[in-house]
């Protein structure tokens, strides 16, 4: 992150000639965990462990207590924010809080943008991601875990049409993912379950009641998960941004005008129409929408290339052009009253 302690700092930097950028004074960094119960497991083997070479062997007994279903959440306060209220960024499936921060090729990601903007910033690992951890299975767990494939990421994120194992990537005409750092991309990727959306959302619910009123930010798999936690704390998420939500909640199960008072914007990425799967997924979200509307409610949509931004994969935070993304997310948060 850039920031600023003293004048001497920001001086040095502006003679370093690093890239133009909001100085920013931060008051505290810090992370917590939430969420999450106690398991109590009974009846595993006994086993003796060597830990590292040179170590005698340990009994490790495996029964008893363990903190399950947790998450991770850092923060990065500002001294003199802004933004009336905070920003929390929610990541997608079978990744982590990493999606916020440095984009794989090097750069800022949107962490450092809503910081500079003059947001306190949330940045969260899901229940069983990253430094939120995750717990045995089956006996915690139901299930094993899954794990996502370069070729799945490429072609499903919308990168290019086809990844052979081991041989040619082709891409999209025009996709703005810096593919160079596609390989070191994939690094981010951890396991994930398909049995575990109640305990990620309880986790998420729990984080809105500690630190919101706030502004919340979604990816992918978030995206369900923060239409369910405005739709808990109506009075607690003042905007929510769903970037390329994967679901949505059955509006047979819940009531949209609970909401009708949280402006949402779903924000939409390119060649959706050359990766059919992406034509049935849009279609739950949109309907979401539909209905929030009809209710009275405030369901903007940003579909990107027919705006004129060409070229945004599924992981339109890590683009080249991302900065352009998050500055119309910004400009759209702004227009809901929430910046001083």
């Amino acid at each position: 992150m850039r920031c600023i302690e003293t004048a001497a700092v920001g001086m040095l930097a502006a003679a370093l000639t690093w890239p133009a950028a909001a100085d920013y004074l931060v008051k505290e960094v810090g992370s917590f965990h939430i969420g999450g119960r106690t398991a109590t497991l009974s009846g595993l083997a006994v086993k003796e462990v060597v830990f590292t070479p040179g170590m005698p062997a340990i009994k490790v007994d495996p029964n008893g207590e363990f903190a399950v279903e947790q998450m991770y959440v850092q923060f990065v306060k500002l001294a003199q924010p802004k933004a009336r209220l905070p920003i929390l960024l929610w990541h997608g499936g079978g990744l982590t809080g990493v999606t916020w921060e440095s984009k794989p090729d090097g750069k800022p990601g949107w962490q450092q943008f809503f910081l500079e903007a003059g947001y306190d910033v949330y940045v969260s690992d899901a229940v069983e991601r990253g430094r939120a951890s995750w717990a045995r299975y089956p006996e915690v767990f139901q299930g094993e875990p899954l794990f996502r494939t370069k070729k799945e990421a490429w072609e499903l994120f919308r990168i290019g049409p086809s990844y052979e194992v081991g041989g040619k990537r082709e891409a999209f005409e025009g996709q703005q993912f810096p593919i160079d750092a596609f390989d070191q991309f994939m690094k981010q990727g951890v396991a994930r379950w398909v049995t575990t959306d109640a305990a990620i959302q309880s986790a998420y619910d729990a984080l809105v009641q500690k630190v919101c009123p706030c502004i919340v930010v979604t990816h992918s798999q978030g995206g369900n998960f923060g239409f369910n936690a405005a739709l808990n704390a109506p009075d607690k998420i003042k905007a929510l941004v769903s970037i390329e939500p994967s679901g949505a909640p059955d509006l047979s199960k819940v009531d949209v005008g609970k909401v009708k008072g949280t402006p949402h914007l779903i924000v939409w990425g390119d060649f959706r129409d050359k990766v059919p799967v992406w034509q049935r997924i849009q279609v739950n979200p949109g309907k979401y929408g539909d209905a929030l509307r009809a209710a009275g409610g405030k369901a903007d949509v940003f579909d990107l290339p027919a705006m004129g931004v060409k070229g945004n994969t599924h992981m339109l935070m890590m683009d080249r052009n991302s900065d352009e993304v998050a500055k119309l997310v910004s400009d759209w948060i702004a227009k809901q009253g929430l910046v001083n």
